[in-house]
């Protein structure tokens, strides 16, 4: 098939940053240190049993949250979170960096932060954000998401009131959503727990693996093999770096828009095993894209493929199941009583808000 030709994206316009109300950033940087010390802290954890621990961790988090919408008087509303979205948007794009865009690594830091959810035991997922915790950020998954992390931080300094669960999740949203993506659907509520909380290695997709893996990772967490097929269609985006996965190159020709393409190459084009001295990986036969074994296995699976061609074939098909898909992702390990809305919210592009 002929070469996918990269969308011209938007121009983001510069915008102002607000500031907490209530006595500024200042004050509310000083509450939530207090209210990290009262609650047991964030970052420290005394001896105990795991359950406990991670009891005694929600109970202190959500206590300095309490904390500090007491002292500042501040209840973020929807138009807050549309202000944090927005400023995720302004960083985004540097061409300085990889193609021109953050974008596709903040999309992986929402999903490698939500999928370690494990619905046998209620573990993992996106509530403690416990990839701030050297035990879970030196995963070999989450290779180079200190990029992320680091980058997304200009943006919670701006509003050091939202938990990091909800600005990595907001991160991915607006990533998707700023690449010509479908709207994804969200809302906030998850605290920021322990490195108690931390996950084991191993819960995320293996990229050397198969099918038999694939559903071992997604079943764990609640998935079944469409969702495992539609939440792969992540790969549209960005590239792998030999400096971190040890794999090379883009997925598209178009790895800062979100688009089928990924499914449409998968399909129909010619896939060969790369000679080099790298891990073993695929190429196309502009030797300018890449697949991973585990995107291979995806047309190989009898299950997979079905799905494969719908999404090859039908852009508009591949959108609507990758929103709900990724939405749910991006809730599991939350309790519903945490989330401040009862339905979650819709944000809108910068596009919109200009139109």
């Amino acid at each position: 098939m002929p070469a996918a030709s990269p969308v011209t994206r938007s121009v983001i316009r510069a915008r102002g940053y607000a500031t907490a109300p209530g006595g500024g950033s200042n004050t509310l940087l000083w509450v939530v240190g207090a209210a990290a010390v009262a609650g047991g802290g964030y970052w420290y954890y005394s001896a105990g049993s795991a359950a406990n621990v991670g009891k005694e961790a929600g109970t202190a988090a959500k206590s300095a949250t309490q904390a500090i919408k007491a002292a500042t008087n501040f209840t973020p509303s929807k138009d807050d979170y549309q202000k944090v979205y927005n400023a995720i948007a302004d960083i985004l794009e540097d061409n300085d960096y990889d193609d021109g865009s953050y974008g596709p690594v903040f999309v992986r830091l929402a999903w490698h932060s939500s999928g370690t959810y494990d619905k046998n035991d209620g573990t993992g997922g996106s509530n403690y954000a416990t990839m701030r915790f050297p035990s879970e950020a030196q995963h070999g998954a989450n290779a180079g998401l200190d990029v992320a992390r680091a980058k997304i931080e200009e943006v919670k300094e701006k509003f050091p009131w939202i938990s990091y669960g909800d600005l990595w999740t907001l991160g991915g949203v607006c990533a998707i959503q700023e690449m010509a993506g479908p709207k994804i659907p969200w809302r906030p509520g998850r605290i920021d727990g322990f490195a108690k909380d931390a996950t084991p290695d191993g819960r995320l997709p293996d990229a050397t693996k198969v099918a038999d893996h694939l559903r071992t990772i997604f079943y764990r967490m609640g998935f079944d093999d469409h969702a495992i097929v539609a939440l792969s269609g992540a790969h549209a985006l960005g590239r792998c770096h030999r400096d971190r996965s040890g794999f090379d190159g883009p997925w598209t020709f178009s790895p800062t828009t979100f688009t089928n393409d990924y499914f449409e190459l998968l399909m129909n084009d010619k896939w060969t095993w790369r000679k080099w001295d790298g891990p073993k990986q695929l190429q196309d036969k502009t030797k300018t894209l890449m697949m991973l074994p585990s995107d291979f296995a995806l047309v190989q699976d009898k299950e997979f493929k079905k799905w494969v061609k719908v999404y090859a074939e039908d852009s508009n098909k591949f959108f609507a199941d990758f929103s709900k898909y990724f939405s749910e992702l991006l809730e599991l390990g939350v309790p519903r009583a945490q989330f401040v809305s009862s339905e979650p919210w819709i944000m809108k592009t910068t596009e919109e808000q200009s139109s």
